[in-house]
């Protein structure tokens, strides 16, 4: 799998405020979009690998709108491995326009709890 993967979607109409820019609240959303499909491409069905986590943190820095119609990629890229826990970066751009760069921290839990587990070796390889 390419480092970083990268995620692309079109931004719709709904998505954008009086200000013709995606509304900010969105921007999560996308990321989490972007998440979901970087489990696929890696692992296919993580939660048959017995895998779960859930957001310890999310940090996100605007660094310019998208808009209506645009095309956003985000690349997305393992920023930190810890025993539980572990960070993604999230690079969001529209062409060679950055539009907002965040980082996430993850914490692996034993599968339909909130307990901290160590993320399984299979699934930390495949992450890369």
């Amino acid at each position: 799998m390419p480092c970083p993967f990268r995620h692309e979607l079109r931004v719709r109409y709904g998505e954008v405020d009086m200000q013709g820019h995606v509304f900010n609240a969105h921007y999560l959303a996308f990321v989490d979009d972007a998440f979901s499909a970087w489990l696929r491409a890696a692992l296919g069905d993580y939660q048959a690998a017995g895998f779960d986590m859930v957001v310890k943190a999310a940090t996100l820095t605007w660094h310019g709108g998208a808009g209506f119609d645009d095309l956003l990629a985000i690349d997305v890229a393992v920023g930190r491995w810890g025993t539980t826990s572990f960070d993604l970066t999230y690079e969001g751009s529209v062409g060679e326009r950055p539009v907002f760069s965040a980082v996430l921290t993850y914490v692996s839990v034993t599968p339909g709890t909130t307990n901290p587990a160590p993320v399984p070796p299979a699934v930390r390889a495949a992450l890369g």
